[in-house]
């Protein structure tokens, strides 16, 4: 079975708001199936460089859910937040 990925690489500018866009993200996920995988913090950078010190990882059931999810009015009204909190990059990877 292949699955779509949504990782994030993060780097929080504000602890408080992205702790509350951090809480709100579940409800957005739940109606595409998506699951929550990871969430961490960078322990060591083994080769190259890495910007972003946390990581987080989502799997979805295809890449039409991710993109569903990541489109959804739900997922969009927490951007501006998101924004305000992090500095990150959303990537999407299929297998």
């Amino acid at each position: 079975m292949s699955f779509a990925y949504v990782v994030g690489q993060i780097t929080v500018k504000h602890p408080g708001k992205w702790a509350e866009y951090r809480d709100r993200v579940p409800a957005t996920l739940a109606p595409w199936g998506a699951e929550l995988v990871l969430r961490g913090q960078q322990a060591a950078v083994l080769a190259g460089e890495n910007p972003h010190p946390d990581i987080v990882v989502i799997r979805f059931p295809d890449l039409a859910a991710a993109n569903g999810w990541f489109a959804s009015s739900a997922y969009q009204a927490l951007v501006p937040l998101r924004q305000e909190a992090a500095e990150l990059v959303l990537v999407a990877y299929e297998t």
